[in-house]
């Protein structure tokens, strides 16, 4: 299935053209930090009876396997290597490792690499089937708990500024755990630097260069794939995403939330920038969502659980006068999938292009 369209579409009045691939805008910037902070991620309603709320609804396929290096590498350890805080950490021992951030992306890559098996627990973003029997270390959404660290007795500790409170994280090196900081910019280009990143630090080097390696040539295959111009199609579509949290949080993403390059990626342009967000996220109001006129609008699934469904959405001023409103085209993606930016983000590429393909097609033939 195709996304990159070459002639406009004849219910909107406009001419568009697909946007170029973006190689350097920050994931969420830190405004999508403090709301996930503070309201966690949730997957549904607490007690809210969410049968038939869906319906209709596109999902992007989030049961994507992580696929482990083989033959599994033995880390050559120790050594030592500069933690973005300007810490040089000295790592000793990969025998009890725990990775935690924002959105997953330092587990789903150790499973990656092929040493899942010594992972000893997870963050609430960490929702890969691989890791889901391993222990919570994180209370009220994104917290860490120091004591739920500590029983676990880690030997090296993979974390960025996403994640904390950071006295938590400065209590761990007090005991003497090593802990390592990565960059916490999420892009597609920054993917292959980011996973020899956490490579190097376990004593894998040569591994971290294989899996970048596969993982930009899968990216590059996906992106190929859904961006090939079609013999005949209609216009681009426009993806909005939205971030929403019940009727307390709705945001239009922009420029640098992360789900805009996801979307031009696969051959489609995002919404909110192309109606001149200056933001990576802005509140919603109805002006904002006529300007931006979405064909699609792109969900996280606990946001659409948030607000008990499509339902609940189209009642967000402006979503119903909208195209995608209109034809009720939406797409959900788990919230702990998407914007991960991982080595499974090809796969996520794909998935993503083929239900953003069908919810556009609602709105093209309307």
């Amino acid at each position: 299935m195709h996304l990159h369209h070459t002639t406009p579409r004849a219910t909107s009045g406009r001419t568009d053209a697909a946007r170029p691939r973006r190689s350097s805008a920050p994931l969420l910037a830190g405004v999508l930090v403090a709301l996930l902070a503070a309201c966690g991620t949730p997957t549904a309603v607490d007690g809210a009876d969410m049968s038939g709320a869906t319906t209709g609804v596109v999902h992007v396929a989030s049961d994507i396997p992580i696929d482990p290096l083989s033959p599994t590498p033995v880390p050559d350890l120790p050594v030592t290597v500069r933690s973005v805080d300007g810490v040089d950490v000295t790592i000793d021992d990969a025998s009890r490792i725990l990775a935690v951030d924002l959105y997953g992306t330092l587990a789903e890559t150790v499973f990656s690499l092929g040493l899942g098996a010594n992972v000893v627990g997870r963050d609430t973003s960490t929702g890969f089937p691989e890791a889901a029997a391993l222990p919570l270390v994180t209370v009220g959404g994104h917290s860490l708990s120091a004591e739920a660290v500590l029983d676990l007795d880690p030997t090296v500790v993979l974390t960025d500024t996403t994640i904390g409170p950071p006295e938590v994280l400065a209590q761990l090196r007090d005991a003497g755990i090593p802990v390592v900081f990565f960059d916490p910019t999420r892009t597609l280009d920054g993917i292959g630097d980011q996973i020899e990143a956490v490579a190097a630090a376990l004593g894998v080097p040569a591994a971290g260069r294989a899996l970048a390696a596969r993982t930009t040539a899968d990216i590059d295959a996906a992106t190929s794939r859904a961006t090939a111009v079609p013999t005949s199609a209609d216009a681009a579509p426009r993806v909005a995403f939205l971030y929403l949290r019940g009727s307390a949080v709705a945001l239009l993403g922009g420029p640098g939330s992360g789900a805009d390059e996801l979307v031009a990626a696969v051959g489609g342009i995002d919404a909110g920038t192309e109606a001149g967000l200056e933001r990576p996220f802005t509140q919603i109001t109805s002006e904002a969502l006529v300007s931006a006129a979405p064909d699609v609008l792109l969900l996280l699934e606990g946001g659409l659980a948030s607000v008990d469904g499509v339902d609940g959405l189209l009642a967000v001023p402006g979503i119903a006068q909208t195209p995608a409103g209109e034809n009720r085209a939406v797409v959900t993606a788990a919230d702990t999938n998407l914007l991960t930016f991982g080595p499974r983000t090809g796969a996520t590429l794909r998935a993503l292009a083929d239900a953003v393909h069908e919810a556009d097609a609602r709105t093209a033939g309307a």
